[in-house]
């Protein structure tokens, strides 16, 4: 079975994408290649971001390897947080100010449109390929859930009377941005 470093030091994403490719790759982590620093996410665009991720791993350390960023962007708020949504109430990476947050700004709103944005970028033997996964809904007025992490529990995909935090791994997997860049990532190295 073939090994992929994954460029994340969230456990969250990691648990996900482990769950998406079992039995068809091993992903190992940044511990798992002793990689223990906090890699730079410094760019303007979640495009860029992945990239900055998964060519430090490749440069680092010569795995190939995949880095991804996410943001969620909502239309009343002109796509923000977009880039900055791990760090929208300020450093830290604290989900449940983030969500304080995001609720706050849009107090009063009626349009409560946005999606989730997910941009891989994936480095084999020195080439890079960018993926990208998307999915629509809107923001609720209130946590709902306990499951996932981040903005998971405001955020309601279309199709579906149920926050992301009220679905079972596999089934936000399924219909998840980060679930549908990873689909295309897996349907891209299966060619190969």
């Amino acid at each position: 079975m073939r090994e992929l470093v994954f460029a994340t030091n969230n456990p969250h994403k990691l648990m996900e994408v482990r769950k998406a490719t079992e039995g068809q790759f091993t992903i190992l982590s940044l511990e798992d290649i002793n990689c223990n620093e906090d890699i730079p996410e410094t760019a303007e665009t979640l495009e860029e971001n992945a990239s900055q991720k998964s060519h430090y791993v490749f440069e680092k350390y010569g795995y190939n390897c995949f880095g991804d960023d996410t943001g969620l962007e909502v239309e009343a708020l002109g796509g923000k947080p977009g880039v900055y949504s791990a760090r929208y109430s300020g450093p830290g990476h604290n989900h449940e100010k983030n969500m304080d947050k995001l609720l706050t700004e849009l107090t009063g709103i009626t349009n409560r449109k946005g999606r989730f944005r997910t941009v891989i970028s994936l480095i084999i033997d020195g080439k890079e390929i960018l993926f990208e996964g998307i999915v629509d809904g809107k923001i609720l007025t209130e946590r709902q859930g306990r499951e996932g992490f981040g903005y998971d529990p405001v955020f309601m995909p279309d199709g579906y009377n149920l926050s992301f935090a009220q679905m079972s791994l596999d089934e936000k997997n399924q219909i998840s941005h980060r679930g549908r860049a990873v689909q295309k990532l897996l349907n891209f190295l299966k060619t190969m």
